[in-house]
């Protein structure tokens, strides 16, 4: 097998030093160099031609997300960034994954040494799957002519944010689940922009730390025809809205009378995730059945999968993205092989799929 090649960029000599010693723990990863700025990355990808760098958010000189558009326009390569978990470090990253970035970490405690086998699995098992990822593969769908539903508006009701719901608002008949992981926050992107402002309620649930989910939501506020929240416990479900799950809860779907509700579950991590897109799923097969339509959508493992299946088999109509256009085809191809999926089809298709089976 061979050996992944791996360039860190980081100003701190402290985590360059804990990312080579945790990424060289694994012997299918080899650590090639480190780099203290952008500037000497640059000198050092031409030189170690790295198969996947991993790259600090935030950087003197040159920041990461600046340095990262400029790589991805003239050496394309897959990234890791390494992010603070804060606010600021969660809007950077996000706008890194919009540029082309393949995935994310945030940056480990390093004062709990506990902690640091979790970390080094998770950074390790980042950085395999970044070597083998379609980098650009999003992004050779933008500018699609499939955006007709595509607008600057926003829904006609907003998202309320707790409590009651006046008489004015109707309730949703039916409800898409939407799960992903890894290349998750673009590709959720790219089909809530083109989903239409007043049709069904979406649950989403995307593999994403607390903060990154607050953010992310409210990126998709900004950037679709929908009203895009981060799910509260008990909130109701209303079309032209899309609720995000919080990034350390999972998210249900439960029916309330002629109502679906949010319902947040603090339970233990399921297929190492929280959220999970299982437990989405299940409850959305188990609470709205015939009535839901479900999509898995690009990401690594397998989460999701047995729950887009149980989807099915309740009378869920449901829709896996095809490789072509997944970063990472390891969930949609998990639901695949159990049978899970009515339609496989590439990202540019699944806002129309989805318009179309709500609308039958």
């Amino acid at each position: 097998m061979k050996t992944i090649r791996v360039l860190i960029v980081d100003d701190s000599a402290l985590m360059r030093k804990l990312l080579t010693d945790l990424l060289n723990s694994d012997r299918e990863i080899e650590v090639v160099g480190t780099a203290i700025d952008a500037y000497a990355a640059r000198d050092k990808i031409k030189k170690l031609e790295p198969d996947v760098v991993t790259l600090d958010v935030e950087m003197p000189k040159m920041d990461g997300v600046t340095f990262l558009s400029n790589l991805m326009r003239l050496h394309p390569l897959p990234v890791v960034m390494v992010s603070t978990l804060t606010t600021k470090g969660a809007d950077l990253t996000l706008r890194a994954l919009e540029l082309g970035a393949v995935d994310f970490v945030a940056k480990p405690v390093v004062d709990l040494a506990h902690t640091l086998d979790d970390y080094a699995l998770e950074i390790t098992n980042k950085v395999k799957f970044a070597a083998t990822a379609k980098v650009g593969a999003l992004h050779s769908y933008d500018g699609d002519s499939d955006n007709a539903s595509a607008s600057n508006g926003k829904a006609a009701v907003k998202v309320q944010s707790q409590g009651s719901v006046g008489a004015s608002y109707r309730t949703t008949d039916q409800v898409i689940a939407i799960g992903a992981s890894t290349g998750g926050t673009e590709a959720i992107k790219e089909v809530l922009v083109r989903m239409p402002p007043d049709g069904p309620g979406i649950a989403i649930a995307q593999h994403i730390p607390p903060v990154f989910s607050r953010s992310f939501a409210e990126r998709m506020n900004q950037v679709s025809p929908l009203a895009v929240c981060e799910a509260t416990d008990g909130q109701l479900i209303l079309p032209g809205h899309a609720y995000v799950a919080p990034g350390d809860q999972h998210l249900e779907v439960i029916r309330d009378g002629a109502k679906y509700r949010c319902k947040l579950n603090n339970g233990e991590p399921v297929n190492r995730h929280k959220p999970s897109v299982d437990v989405l799923f299940d409850s959305v097969a188990n609470n709205v059945g015939r009535n839901a339509v479900g999509a898995i959508l690009t990401g690594m493992g397998k989460d999701g999968a047995l729950g887009l299946k149980r989807m099915h088999d309740a009378g869920a109509q449901t829709v896996a993205q095809d490789e072509n256009s997944s970063v990472i085809w390891g969930m949609p191809k998990a639901a695949i092989d159990v049978g899970g999926a009515d339609a496989v089809l590439p990202l540019k298709s699944i806002a129309r799929k989805l318009t179309e089976l709500t609308s039958l």
